[in-house]
């Protein structure tokens, strides 16, 4: 529990003390009734999952399916609007934002949702649809749309979604908020 809010409180600059993060971030609270969600699910009581699952949505704005599958570390900041789908699988250290949806595009009960890898960042409102991959690094910018999978360390932004550039995490130190590039020359994308 410490170390995640240790995460949380650095790649939150409004984030002052660890006290303000347990009691003010619905994204922590979404993520902790969560576990125990998806400890009944696996458990195979899923009615009981999904109850939970629901209080918690009703409590935070935040809907995680029980049964997805989330890493170390995740932070969800502001929170309200997130939808993570049942298929999901999502790495260690993601950084989504409020208004973002990992949805399925197909009714077939196999895989439908996206999979993240580690350290993505997931800006406002972004959508990623259907059973892709979201290689480790990469950005998704605020209200992309995204349908394809996206290579690692690289960004896209837009809707259909495109790749803009690639993401450089040696050389490139600054912090992209909401999955937006803070050094892009929009006439050259580099």
């Amino acid at each position: 529990m410490l170390s995640l809010l240790k995460s949380i409180k650095k790649r939150d600059p409004a984030a002052n003390n660890y006290l303000e993060v347990i009691f003010f971030y619905p994204g922590l609270h979404a993520l902790l009734i969560y576990k125990l969600a998806n400890i009944l699910w696996k458990l195979k009581l899923t009615f009981f999952a999904k109850t939970i699952s629901y209080i918690a949505r009703m409590l935070t704005g935040i809907e995680i399916h029980p049964a997805a599958k989330i890493g170390k570390h995740l932070f969800i900041d502001h929170g309200h609007g997130v939808v993570i789908g049942e298929t999901s699988a999502i790495g260690n250290n993601v950084l989504i934002y409020h208004g973002v949806t990992l949805g399925g595009t197909s009714l077939n009960k196999g895989k439908r949702h996206p999979t993240i890898e580690d350290e993505v960042i997931i800006g406002a409102g972004a959508k990623i649809l259907g059973p892709i991959l979201i290689g480790k690094g990469a950005r998704v910018g605020a209200n992309a749309v995204v349908t394809k999978d996206v290579a690692s360390f690289d960004t896209v932004m837009g809707s259909p979604a495109k790749s803009v550039k690639k993401y450089n995490k040696i050389t490139n130190k600054k912090f992209t908020a909401y999955g937006t590039p803070t050094d892009i020359d929009y006439e050259t994308n580099k």
